[in-house]
């Protein structure tokens, strides 16, 4: 298989299209797409798919996220983040031990309304670029889930707390700071994000745009992708002969081994334990192609 993922440290003050364009360009490589918008403001984990990957990315598990956040109390803006304009400032700032008081009422799955400024689509077209253009738009509220969030230092002085949470894919940090403070009847904005886990990519391994750089330049890239089929590892794995693969690479489905979870995702490996795409078995024991990938 041709192609990988690069696991990118986004730097913050661009978007993550725009972090996406300078690996292409350090890159040198045209094909590439992202996991998982991360707002400008915001730094850490941004899967980019290289080449061949891009066909996969629909099928890498990013239902759990980990982000480190710092909340400053006692204001909000427009954007729910310091790179806002404030909008209302309040004197009541809680201390880390009212905040502790009603954490346990956000974990497991709440109802969370996103942003005015998110890439939540309104008929069609983002909330945020909705409001650049003078609309007033109302995102819906939608389920998603906590599955822990703790504090993890506090500056009093500062009205500042910084947190960890871990937490479902379409889970809006700037809201959560904003629902926590409404709770204890102050304000909130969010002041720094930082993405430390995307479902499989994690902040161990990312790169920064100036480290990829220099690792091309070094004649190192290779050590910085991750291979095609790495993030796709929970999906199981499935093991066919050369003919059965040239068969489903042409559209014919293939009879499935004995024992294979039928109704379900599989990843084809040819004899040699190479990565060739995924397939869908299907109650009659066939594999049939779902996104099959070019050779070498």
């Amino acid at each position: 298989m041709r192609g990988g993922w690069i696991c990118l440290d986004k730097p913050g003050g661009i978007s993550s299209n725009k972090a996406m364009l300078k690996v292409r360009a350090i890159l040198e490589e045209k094909k590439t797409g992202y996991l998982g918008t991360l707002d400008p403001f915001a730094t850490g984990v941004l899967p980019v798919a290289v080449g061949e990957a891009r066909k996969y990315i629909r099928f890498v598990d990013e239902s759990q996220k980990c982000y480190v956040f710092t909340v400053v109390f006692g204001k909000t803006t427009d954007t729910l983040d310091e790179t806002g304009k404030v909008t209302a400032t309040v004197d009541f700032v809680p201390d880390a031990g009212a905040v502790s008081r009603v954490i346990p009422e956000f974990i497991g799955e709440i109802r969370q309304t996103p942003p005015q400024f998110s890439a939540v689509k309104i008929d069609g077209r983002r909330a945020c670029d909705r409001v650049r253009r003078g609309e007033i738009v109302s995102p819906k509220p939608r389920s998603v889930r906590i599955n822990d969030l703790r504090i993890i230092a506090e500056n009093f002085e500062k009205n500042e707390m910084t947190m960890e949470v871990t937490c479902s894919g379409g889970t809006y940090v700037r809201s959560l700071a904003r629902d926590l403070a409404e709770k204890l009847g102050s304000l909130a904005c969010v002041k720094t994000l930082r993405r430390n886990k995307s479902g499989f990519f994690s902040v161990r391994d990312a790169i920064s745009l100036e480290k990829l750089r220099e690792m091309k330049d070094t004649g190192k890239l290779a050590d910085a992708l991750i291979s095609v089929e790495r993030p796709l590892d929970d999906i199981p794995a499935l093991y066919l002969g050369g003919e059965s693969v040239s068969g489903l690479r042409n559209g014919v489905a293939v009879p499935a081994d004995r024992g294979v979870v039928v109704s379900s995702n599989v990843r084809i490996f040819d004899d040699d334990g190479i990565f060739r795409g995924i397939g869908f078995v299907s109650e009659d024991g066939l594999v049939k192609p779902v996104r099959m990938g070019a050779y070498d």
